[in-house]
């Protein structure tokens, strides 16, 4: 049996409190940090951004279709 906990809600996909915070959060004085990972977030900073856009673009098209 499925315990209530492990099913997901539509507030639970459609939560971007964690994608935002990736952006905004304070560097840990006590974390190493590298080249490789510098660019490694980056990266992934580029593609959150390029997806959100895409996204957007794909939702603006469906609504002026109709």
């Amino acid at each position: 049996m499925e315990k209530e906990k492990d099913k997901n809600t539509l507030k639970d996909y459609f939560d971007f409190g964690p994608v935002f915070s990736y952006f905004f959060r304070k560097k840990d004085p006590n974390r190493k940090t590298n080249f490789n990972l510098k660019v490694m977030h980056g990266i992934n900073k580029i593609s959150i951004i390029l997806f959100l856009i895409a996204l957007v673009v794909i939702i603006t098209r469906l609504i002026i279709r109709q």
